[in-house]
C-alpha cells in the first residue's frame, strides 16, 4: 500500500526537522510547511530535501490552498510558540498561534477530509506535579500560558474526535535534547533557553558560564531533576503514532519521557566528560515555578505503539548535540 503524504507544519524547527528525517526513512513523502520564524530553511533544503512551503497556519485561504495542491493524507503538527517565559509576557501571541492556527489548521483538514492529526504537546500541560512519574492521567493544571495553549488544543481535539471522526494522537513530551546521531539536524534556537546546548555553547567559548538556578531542592544534589528524551527518539514516536492512526488506533494520548532523571549538575559533568572542556559554574537563586523533580512515565506508549527509546544514556544525548554543535557552531 502506497504511504499518504504527510504534511508536517514546523517541519524545518527543531523537533520538527527530526520528524520528518524519521518519517522519510520510513517511506512517507513529506510536505513542510513553516513560517520561518524559527526554522531553518538551510536545513530543510540541504539535509531533509522536501518541498517547503512557507507560510502561516493562521491563514485559512493560504491551508486550503496547501490541501487543494497537495494529496494530504495526515497531519503532523509542530507550528507553535514555545518560550515559556515570554507566554507569561505576552499571552496574546501564544493564544493566537498555538490556540487559533491549531483550530484554523483542524478547519481546513475537516474541509478537505484529512482525519488523522498528530500533536505536539507537552509536560507543562500538567503543571507542578503531584506525583512522579507523571502519567497521563495525572491532573492537568498549566501554569503559564504556554502550558495553557497546549491544554486548550487537546481539549478542542477531544472535541473534533467526537464531533468530527478527526482522530489525533496528542504527544506530551518532557525534555527533548540531543541530534541526530549523524549529525545531520540539531538544536539552533535564538535565543536558546535548553540547559544542554546553553551548556554546550558554554564549553564553546561562545558564552561565558552556565547558572544554575537554585542548589537547594530536595533531590540527591540540590538541583533540579528532568527527564531528557533524545530527538530521535521522539522522532520514532512520531511516525509510530501515524502509523497508529493509519491503522485505525483510535484517539489518545502519551507521554514520551526517558522514564528516568537527571541533574542540572549530572548534565554539567557529563558535558565535562563529553567536551573536555571547563565550564565555568554560576550559582543562582532559584526561579519562579520551577519543580524539584520532572520525570514521566512512558509505559502507555510502550505498550500501545510499542516504543521504548534507544538513546536514553545521558552521556550519548550530550555526545550527539557536542557533535552537532561543532559542526554548527564551532
Amino acid at each position: 500500500m502506497n504511504k499518504p503524504t504527510v504534511l508536517v507544519t514546523g517541519g524545518a524547527g527543531y523537533i520538527g526537522s527530526h520528524v520528518v528525517l524519521a518519517l522519510k526513512e520510513s517511506g512517507y513523502p513529506v510536505v513542510v510547511l513553516d513560517n520561518l520564524v524559527y526554522g531553518h530553511k538551510d536545513l530543510v533544503e540541504s539535509v531533509l530535501q522536501v518541498e517547503l512551503i512557507c507560510g502561516d497556519v493562521c491563514d485559512r485561504n493560504f491551508l486550503d490552498q496547501v490541501f487543494r495542491d497537495h494529496n494530504i493524507g495526515a497531519v503532523l503538527h509542530f507550528a507553535a510558540y514555545t518560550y515559556v517565559g515570554e507566554s507569561v509576557e505576552d499571552p496574546a501571541k501564544y493564544y493566537r498561534n498555538n490556540v487559533m492556527g491549531t483550530l484554523t489548521l483542524l478547519e481546513a483538514m475537516i474541509a478537505a477530509d484529512v482525519r488523522s492529526f498528530v500533536f505536539s504537546s507537552t509536560c507543562a500541560t500538567y503543571g507542578p506535579p503531584h506525583q512522579i512519574p507523571i502519567t497521563e492521567d495525572h491532573p492537568q493544571a498549566p501554569i503559564s500560558p504556554y502550558g495553557m495553549s497546549k491544554l486548550m488544543v487537546e481539549n478542542i481535539l477531544a472535541d473534533f474526535n467526537h464531533a468530527y471522526n478527526l482522530r489525533s494522537v496528542r504527544f506530551r513530551y518532557f525534555n527533548a535534547a540531543g541530534a541526530d546521531p549523524q549529525g545531520r539536524l540539531g538544536e539552533d534556537h535564538n535565543p536558546e533557553t535548553h540547559l544542554i546546548p546553553l551548556v554546550l555553547m558554554t564549553a564553546l567559548g561562545k558564552r561565558e558560564k552556565i547558572s544554575i538556578f537554585g542548589t537547594d531542592y530536595k533531590t540527591p544534589d540540590g538541583t533540579c531533576i528532568r527527564d531528557y528524551i533524545h530527538v530521535t527518539d521522539l522522532a520514532d514516536a512520531h511516525v509510530r503514532g501515524l502509523n497508529y492512526l493509519l491503522e485505525g488506533g483510535e484517539t489518545s494520548v502519551f507521554n514520551l519521557g526517558n522514564g528516568d532523571g537527571f541533574s542540572v549538575r549530572e548534565v554539567i559533568n557529563t558535558a565535562k566528560e563529553v567536551t573536555g572542556k571547563t565550564i565555568t559554574i554560576e550559582e543562582s537563586y532559584r526561579r519562579a515555578g520551577d519543580p524539584a523533580i520532572l520525570i514521566g512515565s512512558a509505559a502507555k506508549a510502550e505498550k500501545i505503539l510499542g516504543w521504548q527509546p534507544q538513546y536514553a544514556d545521558l552521556s550519548l544525548i550530550v555526545e550527539h548535540a557536542w557533535q552537532w554543535h561543532l559542526n554548527r557552531h564551532g
